[in-house]
């Protein structure tokens, strides 16, 4: 059985919190290395469905919502619809304004990550540059897809296009000093003593 296998059936049979942190690092593990659509949005719906029910029903919405939208994607209709009522049950109704923006919703790091991965980038590229490791990329990218309302790098830079053409400010990075010249250095230097001539600027 596979690791993201193993977690979610550890999950199962796991009594108290540790069931959440299970689906939690089943879910991370699936945007890692790329797997299956259809068995993400799975763990993505126990993980919800866990949090629901432990009354945690804001951090529900956001698994809930990538599960709904993988399974509307992939024509799954029946599951679809069992994330569609979980995520209702939390009171999510899925409409926003127009003047909505996802992206402020992410945190600095997320947007870092969101804005590589969608030129194209791997994980483990992302971590490089990042300097994280890939499984810290994934954990990264399950925060912030619910937020965004994609459920898959495709899905990414298809409907988030201004990310792939740079809409995402770079880090703010400060001006280099001017370069002072002789004269403006020679007008600060401290007035000559005892008759001294003035101090020469090398």
């Amino acid at each position: 059985m596979d690791p993201r296998g193993r977690l979610r059936s550890r999950a199962l049979v796991t009594p108290g919190d540790a069931v959440g942190e299970l689906l939690a690092e089943a879910a991370a593990l699936h945007r890692v290395d790329g797997a299956h659509l259809f068995d993400r949005a799975r763990t993505d719906l126990l993980h919800g469905e866990w949090l629901r029910r432990a009354r945690r029903r804001s951090e529900a919405r956001g698994p809930l919502r990538a599960a709904t939208d993988a399974f509307t994607e992939l024509g799954a209709s029946p599951w679809a619809e069992r994330a569609r009522a979980e995520l209702r049950a939390t009171g999510e109704t899925r409409a926003t304004g127009r003047g909505h923006d996802p992206l402020a919703e992410l945190t600095p790091q997320e947007m870092q990550v969101v804005r590589l991965a969608a030129t194209g980038l791997s994980n483990r590229d992302i971590g490089a540059q990042l300097f994280l490791s890939p499984r810290t990329v994934g954990y990264h990218l399950y925060k912030a897809f619910p937020k965004l309302g994609v459920a898959s790098r495709a899905q990414l830079s298809a409907e988030l296009p201004p990310l792939r053409s740079g809409g995402l400010a770079a880090p703010e990075t400060r001006p280099a000093p001017p370069v002072l010249g002789r004269s403006f250095l020679a007008r600060c230097a401290p007035p000559p003593q005892n008759g001294a001539g003035p101090l020469a600027v090398s």
